[in-house]
């Protein structure tokens, strides 16, 4: 009895350590991949894990999770030439997701976990696609077409992932212009509001002159109309509606009216 007892007790805690070694739960959101360590079916088994409990042998088998929600990673930043030289400095952030079904061939082609593949694969992709983008443009023609420059390398990123198994949801270059470059800009900028300034008070002084031009046409057409009205008939009927009845002398000899001149 007292030999028994201890294989009981043994036996007993195989059964329960084989239960909790030998299952995985899969969350939510996540794929769960069965790999073979040993034997002729070793590698990623060409099925895909769904969610929920999964029974393995620890001694010739792994679980892995790959996350299948979107997930995002802002990158370190990075410097790349365009095509005349002009150094860039990028800071890129990238949303993405792992293809409902690719899992396995992922982990069968790179052997990581997920984690690790975003932080060293997607970099180097995220680098090459900007690197060689940054090659087919100028430096002015970064500058004038950049909704263009953001979308071939949208689409560039895109082409790399889509044949890894991932799926690009959005990115954001983050692209710093060069120094030199800024202060250009700025300045352009700046001369162009100057330009636009003296523009807006030249046509000031435009309107101001018109302004003055019209105002004095009117007051000499003005002084034309009262000269032609003031002729004798008028002038005598005038005088004759505010005399008071006394004579008016002009000059040596009593005279009604003045001579104009």
């Amino acid at each position: 009895m007292r030999i028994v007892a201890p294989a009981i007790v043994a036996i007993l805690i195989g059964i329960v350590v084989s239960f909790v070694v030998f299952t995985e739960r899969i969350d939510a959101g996540h794929e769960g991949i069965l790999v073979r360590l040993y034997g002729s079916d070793k590698g990623v088994q060409d099925v895909n894990l769904v969610t929920g409990r999964v029974w393995y042998n620890p001694l010739t088998e792994s679980v892995y999770e790959f996350p299948t929600y979107v997930q995002t990673i802002d990158y370190p930043k990075f410097t790349v030439n365009a095509k005349d030289g002009s150094i860039f400095d990028v800071d890129p952030t990238l949303s993405f997701k792992v293809k409902d079904g690719h899992s396995p061939e992922i982990f069968k082609k790179y052997r990581k976990e997920i984690q690790v593949i975003t932080q060293t694969t997607l970099f180097n992709y995220i680098r090459d696609a900007f690197r060689i983008e940054f090659n087919k443009y100028s430096t002015d023609s970064i500058i004038s077409n950049r909704e263009k420059f953001e979308e071939a390398v949208q689409e560039h990123m895109q082409r790399l992932l889509d044949k890894e198994g991932f799926q690009l949801e959005q990115m954001t270059s983050g692209v710093v212009y060069p120094e030199s470059i800024t202060q250009a800009i700025n300045a352009k900028n700046a001369a162009i509001q100057q330009a636009m300034k003296v523009e807006n008070e030249l046509k000031i002084a435009q309107a101001e002159a018109r302004k003055l031009i019209v105002l004095a046409e009117a007051e000499a057409k003005a002084n034309e109309l009262r000269k032609q009205s003031l002729n004798n008939l008028l002038i005598q009927q005038q005088f004759i509606e505010k005399w008071d009845g006394k004579t008016a002398i002009y000059g040596q000899a009593p005279s009604f009216f003045k001579p104009v001149q």
